[in-house]
């Protein structure tokens, strides 16, 4: 067994080289703790669940969510490497190992799948567990997968999702650090995106694959009497639009919520089911750090709210609530449940554009909360959270939920 000091993280900008197994494990237990306990204790053969996407930002927090708001058992599916002799896991690897030991503590019964989303051979593998372990019905999915790539399994062509805006260049505010950790404002341009960017986009990011996954299970006569599923999306600030909303991320979540249309009519028809997307509120996730603008825009967030920001496993407990009928689904006129409704208020969006017209290199430090952002990124990699000591020697070959080794 390989033991390291991992004492500081190897990074470039907010690209990080290592993890740390004991601050992952740490981070996932305090998510955790975030989740409410239910007024009532779920039944021990709860729904089952799939979560497309399970070991990272706001589908790690679905997974947490769903196992102590909503007792969910099932399978967990995402994409994450092992140690090797140079590197450490990735820190979703780790953060599978520490859920699964919660998932094991609280008495689910649930599954961690590593593998391509994608590809329908993972499609099967899930179907088959599904069959043979979960009694042939599925209950709830929820979808997460962000992704810088994807194959398409029944031509074979690889798309490529891009960051940029559409129509004309799109000049915003951003933040960067330094790699002394110093933070400076500045403006950057980014080129408009091609048609066929645009189109590759929306191949990786929006809905086809979210549908692959239930016409799979359709298929299979695996659905549920009442199945409902959401994906999770974002719309964000005005200030950040041009680069997101009605950038090709944009179209892409465009293209997801049509999907969602879609589905919800062939579900009702089919099981009596729903398909929603889910509209969730701002957080650092590995994602949107690579976004120009959504760093400066986050940390001043964090600047004008503090603690009132609704953390992801708060907001994904109140979408378990919602697709479990503990609560009613409240949905906006176009069929999305909003969990961003905090962060989007006229007063919130006022003060955070004031801040961002005044923000410079010398004064952000009083209008952002730098500390919080950055301790973000870094606790996304197991750095920088509380009760681990960095400076003790860590195991970096952790094994995948199930194996041995």
């Amino acid at each position: 067994m390989t033991e390291r000091v991992l004492d500081r993280p190897r990074s470039r900008g907010f690209l990080f080289l290592d993890s740390h197994p004991a601050g992952c494990r740490q981070l996932v237990s305090g998510m955790w703790e975030a989740v409410a306990a239910p007024a009532a204790p779920p039944p021990a053969d709860g729904p089952v669940a799939l979560v497309i996407g399970s070991s990272a930002g706001y589908g790690l927090a679905a997974t947490l969510a769903g196992l102590k708001r909503a007792g969910i058992r099932g399978i967990a599916v995402c994409f994450e490497k092992p140690a090797t002799a140079r590197r450490t896991a990735t820190a979703g690897w780790y953060r599978t190992a520490a859920t699964a030991e919660l998932a094991r503590a609280a008495g689910r019964d649930l599954v961690f799948l590593n593998g391509d989303a994608f590809s329908d051979a993972l499609k099967d593998q899930v179907a088959e567990l599904v069959e043979q372990r979960f009694g042939g019905k599925v209950d709830h999915l929820i979808y997460s997968v962000a992704a810088p790539r994807r194959t398409d399994p029944e031509t074979g062509a690889t798309y490529a999702s891009v960051l940029q805006p559409i129509g004309e260049p799109s000049r915003t505010r951003t933040l960067v650090f330094d790699d002394a950790g110093e933070p400076e404002v500045k403006e950057v341009e980014t080129a408009p995106a091609t048609e066929d960017d645009i189109a590759q986009t929306v191949a990786v990011m929006g809905g086809a694959d979210w549908e692959r996954w239930i016409d799979h299970l359709a298929g299979r006569g695996l659905l549920a009497e009442g199945f409902s599923t959401a994906a999770l999306s974002y719309i964000g600030s005005p200030l950040t639009e041009a680069i997101y909303r009605k950038g090709t991320i944009g179209a892409a979540k465009a293209h997801l919520e049509a999907t969602a249309r879609g589905l919800d009519k062939r579900l009702a028809e089919l099981v009596g089911g729903r398909a929603v997307t889910s509209v969730n509120g701002a957080a650092v996730t590995q994602s949107s750090t690579a976004i120009p603008g959504i760093a400066l825009y986050v940390g001043l967030l964090r600047g004008v709210l503090g603690e009132r920001m609704v953390s992801p496993a708060e907001q994904l407990s109140e979408l378990w609530d919602q697709l479990t009928g503990v609560r009613p689904l409240e949905l906006d006129e176009e069929g999305r449940v909003r969990l961003d409704r905090w962060e989007l208020t006229a007063e919130v969006q006022s003060a955070v554009a004031e801040r961002w017209q005044r923000a410079t290199t010398e004064n952000i430090a009083d209008l952002a909360d730098l500390e919080w952002f950055r301790g973000e990124v870094h606790r996304l990699y197991g750095f920088e959270v509380p009760g681990v000591d960095y400076g003790a020697p860590v195991a970096t070959e952790v094994a995948w939920p199930g194996q041995t080794g």
